[in-house]
């Protein structure tokens, strides 16, 4: 009897300890409370990732779940992001880090000193944290409490297909094009142009979208092989106005996504943008205005 109590404690304090050493699936983890919606979250990942020479997607499991890999020096760090919303406005992070190489002897020294791999690790997601901080201070999203309307109109068009993040690029080069080929052959407006996605891939952010201007039709339109002419048969859907770099208008999509989730609606993933400033102007990039349509499923 005496003996099974002696292997029963040894097992209480043998088996958590076992369990830190060679099964708990990370070294180390960091939280981090935003306020803002899962889809920046996501993409301020990717865009981190991005621009950190040492980082590789290795996989985005879902939406919410993204691994990553950083290499530094001679050691290779996992991370794994966790993304939590809390509440319509509030969004929780977690990190699950590990040293690929190093990870036994960094749980042996984690509670004994301060190591070089937990200084790494906390310098690296500071600079995330702050690289989120700064572009959310960069932009503002306005979700209206009431579904809208978007006319139909006719229009000159160019379709294109690019990155999410290619998406206000791709309108810079196409817009002098189809704007002079409208103004030199006397094309009368009829409005602001606009964006309508005709395909979202949510699974590479790739996006295919016609770059639109409002015209009124007539038989003269000029013919050549980029412009194309059709109707645009109006938006029934929520609506949020943007304010911020065009860049990173997609923000604005996941705040109607998530709002129409949490209202028990259902939305077409091809969203409309509407564009009342001209980037080329310049200015105060929070003045600039884009109203943001997610077609709903009648």
């Amino acid at each position: 009897m005496r003996n099974k109590i002696v292997y029963f404690a040894a097992f209480l304090l043998l088996g958590p300890l076992l369990w830190y050493l060679f099964v708990k699936p990370y070294d180390y983890s960091v939280s981090i409370i935003s306020k803002t919606f899962p889809g920046t979250i996501n993409q301020s990942i990717k865009l981190w990732g991005k621009t950190n020479k040492n980082t590789v997607l290795l996989q985005e499991q879902d939406f919410l779940n993204i691994d990553q890999q950083l290499k530094f020096n001679d050691s290779i760090f996992q991370y794994q992001w966790k993304i939590t919303p809390l509440n319509d406005s509030i969004t929780k992070l977690k990190v699950f880090i590990k040293d690929v190489d190093h990870s036994v002897a960094n749980r042996i020294k984690i509670p004994f000193f301060d190591t070089g791999f937990e200084k790494r690790t906390k310098s690296t997601i500071l600079d995330f944290n702050n690289m989120l901080k700064e572009h959310l201070e960069r932009f503002k999203v306005t979700v209206l409490d009431s579904v809208q309307h978007l006319p139909d109109t006719y229009c000159a068009y160019i379709p294109i297909k690019v990155s999410q993040l290619g998406k206000a690029k791709g309108m810079m080069q196409n817009y002098p094009i189809l704007s002079t080929v409208l103004v030199d052959n006397n094309v009368e407006l009829n409005g602001r142009p606009f964006l309508e996605i005709t395909n979202w891939n949510r699974k590479v952010d790739s996006v295919s979208y016609n770059f639109c201007y409002p015209i009124i039709k007539s038989d003269s339109l000029p013919q050549n092989d980029l412009i194309k002419y059709k109707k645009f048969e109006g938006v029934r859907g929520l609506k949020a106005t943007y304010n911020g770099n065009y860049i990173t208008s997609d923000r604005a999509w996941y705040a109607l996504l998530d709002y129409a989730k949490r209202k028990g609606m259902e939305v077409w993933e091809r969203p409309v943008e509407v564009f009342f400033s001209n980037p080329n102007f310049g200015g105060n990039e929070l003045d600039w205005i884009a109203e943001i349509y997610m077609p709903l499923k009648e």
